[in-house]
């Protein structure tokens, strides 16, 4: 067993000092000494702050090699859907390769901004024009082979993409990559559970029902029965042209739809979520599912605002994610969830449990969802958990002048990632001085990668 001492960590009952806490063989917290003093063979980490890791639960990680490609405002004007249509451009010349090596570098920014877990929302499937590789299960495989390179805990989530718009409309351009029936789904998901038993057993697979658009409810209804012990992940009323869309085929709006046909519970993680009416956040709250909320993109994207009060004080879970991967930041994306509030609301501290500091309340909300809407045993520093943990610097200047009971405030509006020093997942020590152990090598294969884009697009 591996010990780490540490000044303070924050414990579900509140912060303590002076915490030893030893890691057993299979990366799980074996026992936690508070009012302790380092022993020997104890990792000292001196005066840094140990922390639940947070699990990232949305990830489309091809699309960090389209960051700052569509920031150019055409004539027309843009929107979500006119981004769309440039990353389906984009698509036709991705490979595997370009795949597995976008994710290694993706997943190794993850790393060092906190984050010891992802959900891979995996869509990806076929080669450019839908025909299938040889192997069904070949991009996937590129995913856990980025994986296994970093040491990040993936919950894989392959896509079922069956349709190109509400109303059961045929695939065309970039979507024939994605392209599913449910029995083509099936095997798919069949190989690459044979190909994750390969990973650390902290690795788990679920299934994603792309979103209404792109499922029928026949389909979804199915995929929901069968694969309904695991993670299950969908997009939803992510744009209102989406709302208008799925309403006029559907006749109710698509949480509504959702939540009224399909037995959604814990299981269960509805992205995005953004535009529902109050009887909609009511029952999403009460089911028992995590919305997962990826601020910087849905900013990025025009999506709209979460309506995250109303949310939050009916009890609903959330977690966060970083979807696009423009921009991978925990710190930002705790920060717009924040802000985007206070702009709706011309108010302070709008998400903070009453007498509580803002920060806090949000880092430990979306530790608790993220690690639910994954499966994972983590979320929180006790014994018997994964540990999914990192160390922040409590010295940095923008820290130092704060008491326990504001470093995640000082973090989250103050401060930014370089505040990270160490970060491990299920007992990995991924990222050491701020910096992953296999940053080098990886980057430079990035670089090869996007200088090759660079070419073709």
């Amino acid at each position: 067993m591996k010990t780490l001492f540490a000044a303070g960590a924050l414990l579900p009952e509140g912060w303590v000092d002076n915490v030893r806490i030893g890691i057993d063989a299979s990366g799980h917290i074996a026992e936690i000494e508070q009012d302790a003093k380092a022993r020997a063979g104890d990792t000292d980490l001196g005066d840094r702050v140990l922390l639940p890791a947070i699990a990232n639960l949305h990830s489309h990680a091809f699309q960090r090699a389209m960051a700052g490609m569509c920031e150019h405002r055409s004539p027309h004007g843009d929107d979500f859907w006119s981004w769309r249509a440039l990353m389906y451009r984009f698509l036709d010349v991705l490979t595997p390769d370009h795949v597995e090596a976008i994710a290694a570098f993706v997943y190794i920014d993850m790393l060092e901004a906190g984050y010891a877990s992802v959900g891979e929302f995996h869509y990806l499937h076929h080669r450019p024009g839908g025909k299938a590789y040889d192997n069904p299960s070949e991009t996937s495989e590129r995913i856990f082979a980025a994986v296994e390179v970093t040491g990040i805990g993936l919950a894989h989530l392959p896509v079922l993409y069956s349709h190109g718009g509400a109303g059961k409309k045929p695939l065309e351009g970039g979507q024939l990559r994605f392209g599913c029936d449910p029995d083509r789904f099936d095997a798919l998901v069949d190989k690459a559970a044979r190909a994750l038993s390969g990973l650390s057993k902290d690795c788990s697979l679920g299934v994603a029902p792309h979103s209404l658009r792109a499922c029928d409810p026949e389909a979804l209804g199915e995929i929901a029965m069968r694969y309904r012990s695991g993670p299950v992940h969908i997009h939803i009323a992510e744009q209102e042209r989406e709302v208008a869309d799925i309403e006029a085929w559907l006749g109710a709006r698509p949480v509504a739809w959702l939540l009224d046909n399909v037995d959604v519970d814990s299981h269960w993680c509805l992205i995005h979520a953004t535009h529902m009416s109050d009887e909609e956040t009511t029952g999403l709250a009460r089911s028992g599912a995590v919305a997962g909320l990826c601020p910087i993109t849905e900013a990025n994207l025009g999506d709209g605002t979460f309506n995250a009060r109303s949310y939050m004080a009916q009890g609903g879970r959330f977690g966060i994610g970083s979807d696009s991967n423009i921009r991978i930041s925990l710190s930002e994306e705790l920060r717009q969830l924040e802000y985007s509030q206070r702009l709706a609301c011309q108010a302070r501290n709008v998400l903070a449990d009453p007498g509580a500091s803002t920060g806090e309340t949000l880092y430990r909300r979306v530790a608790r969802g993220g690690a639910g809407a994954l499966a994972r045993n983590s979320g929180a520093l006790e014994k018997g958990r994964l540990a999914d943990m990192i160390a922040i610097d409590a010295t940095h200047p923008a820290l130092c002048g704060l008491d326990r009971r504001q470093l995640l405030d000082g973090w989250v509006f103050a401060g930014d990632d370089r505040l990270v020093t160490d970060v491990w997942s299920a007992g990995r020590h991924c990222v050491e001085g701020g910096r992953h152990v296999r940053r080098e090598d990886v980057e430079r294969r990035f670089r090869g990668v996007m200088a090759e884009l660079k070419n073709r697009i």
